[in-house]
């Protein structure tokens, strides 16, 4: 009986917990899965947070571990702020500032590259510069051109040629006279006439010369505008010195004027000038001073002289071994000496271009015979030319034959021959 009584209460008991077991998880399922729900918020958010401090501090796949609320404290104080990100913006750094070098430091260049030249740039200036250096280039051709037009028109190559045909032994002497007038004719405006003057011993060809020069400036300028004046012909006497003065000074300004009309320059030859009185001298170095009237400076005079001769012979017998009187390179010298004994008589030859004529040797007087001959119709074998030669006088030295008077007896030992 008393088993029957507690059978029933036991079987009830086990019903009555499972029904509290019930109401209980009914309450607490929810909280569980808030709870779980809260786990892994905080989870999921420390993680974001290790991988923000991670990305700040260069350390990248660390987590915090889940050790609590207090490393989530932790983290929410160490999280970077927003002005701490990382960005690829300088961060100016304060250093400390160095004096700069006076010097320039030298540029080093690796020794594995290669070395470049800066690039040049083309400038517009230089076409300016080319044009400009063109144009220069057309002026000065045209100048030159206009230089040698002015003197074609007085025939120098013609005058060249016979020169050296017809005066024999001087050919320093033409080259000289020539170099001298090609330079003055060039050009019409000149500031200062030019005046040559030939001097040596007599019977070397300097008044052949003179006849010469005239003769051809008749040809291309006209009689007009040459003037040819023998001091023993126009003026003989010593008294009629005031006579002589005028008479000069009329035919010098008669050409000089017409010269200047047809822009031309004149030649004004005077031989025997050793002849010359004093006062005319000084007339004509008046004509050399500068305030001249412009047609007074476009002008060429030429004196004709046996001054310097002994010092123009003694030259050429001290040099004649040594050839330095028969070339170019004795002409400086013999130059300074001329000159120096020039000024001596007159200061009008301070002003004047010497040209020596030195002393002839014995195959040039035979030149000589033979176009003197010639001309009076003979045509003479070597050998009569070696007689008639041998009958003038000569100096000796060096092992040459110098006339003694040139070809100056030539013409009348020519003659005797009819």
């Amino acid at each position: 009986m008393a088993m029957e009584v507690t059978r029933p209460k036991m079987d009830a008991a086990p019903k009555a917990l499972q029904g509290v077991k019930q109401r209980i998880s009914t309450v607490t399922s929810p909280l569980r899965a808030a709870y779980r729900i809260r786990h892994k918020y905080l989870v999921m958010k420390r993680r974001r947070v290790a991988a923000e401090r991670s990305e700040a501090s260069g350390l990248e796949g660390r987590y915090l571990p889940a050790k609590g609320p207090e490393l989530l404290e932790r983290a929410f104080k160490h999280r970077a702020k927003p002005a701490e990100h990382f960005t690829f913006e300088k961060v100016p750094v304060k250093t400390a500032k160095r004096r700069r070098s006076s010097r320039r430091r030298k540029v080093l260049y690796p020794s594995d590259t290669r070395r470049y030249l800066p690039e040049e740039k083309k400038s517009k200036a230089k076409n300016c510069l080319f044009l400009l250096s063109l144009i220069v280039f057309f002026q000065i051709y045209n100048a030159i051109e206009n230089l040698d037009d002015n003197v074609l028109k007085y025939d120098l190559a013609g005058l060249e040629k016979t020169l050296k045909r017809e005066v024999f032994g001087q050919s320093v002497a033409i080259d000289s006279l020539l170099d001298l007038l090609g330079d003055y004719l060039a050009t019409h405006i000149h500031d200062k006439p030019l005046l040559l003057s030939l001097n040596g011993p007599s019977g070397v060809g300097k008044s052949l010369t003179g006849r010469l020069l005239g003769k051809h400036f008749r040809a291309v300028l006209g009689d007009e505008l040459v003037l040819q004046y023998f001091v023993l012909h126009h003026c003989p006497g010593q008294d009629n010195g005031t006579a002589c003065l005028q008479e000069l000074a009329g035919g010098i300004a008669s050409v000089v004027r017409q010269a200047e009309e047809e822009e031309k320059i004149p030649l004004l030859i005077f031989d025997e000038v050793e002849y010359m009185q004093p006062a005319l001298l000084d007339f004509l170095r008046g004509y050399l001073q500068p305030g001249q009237p412009n047609e007074f400076l476009n002008a060429v005079y030429v004196l004709i002289s046996s001054y310097g001769q002994g010092e123009i012979t003694k030259f050429v017998l001290q040099n004649a071994s040594s050839g330095l009187a028969r070339g170019p390179p004795g002409a400086e010298e013999l130059l300074l000496i001329v000159q120096s004994s020039l000024s001596q008589f007159h200061p009008l030859w301070d002003h004047a271009e010497i040209v020596p004529f030195t002393l002839l040797e014995r195959s040039h007087i035979e030149g000589c015979f033979l176009e003197a001959m010639m001309r009076e119709g003979h045509y003479p074998e070597p050998a009569q030319l070696s007689d008639l030669s041998r009958e003038l006088n000569y100096y000796t030295a060096g092992g040459y034959q110098y006339s003694v008077h040139g070809c100056k007896y030539v013409g009348p030992r020519v003659s005797l021959l009819h």
